[in-house]
């Protein structure tokens, strides 16, 4: 099972709400540059503003084990 990418599930999710970037901004309380960030896979984000979003679409960023192939 290939595992998803944050930016591609906040972009799926907010695509699927029909909303624009600027809307999700708003209504999580970041700016529009932060979520242009996100969707463009910035490695380095502020994890409170990134839960912030995430909470729009009923989740939250948590530990997950890393596969044996994906270790440095």
């Amino acid at each position: 099972m290939k595992k998803e990418e944050l930016k591609d599930f906040v972009k799926k999710r907010r695509k699927a709400l029909k909303m624009t970037q600027e809307t999700l901004a708003n209504k999580s309380g970041v700016g529009l540059h932060f979520i242009r960030d996100m969707e463009q896979g910035k490695q380095s984000l502020n994890l409170q503003k990134v839960n912030q979003v995430l909470f729009m679409f009923g989740a939250k960023m948590a530990p997950v084990p890393i596969l044996k192939e994906d270790r440095l």
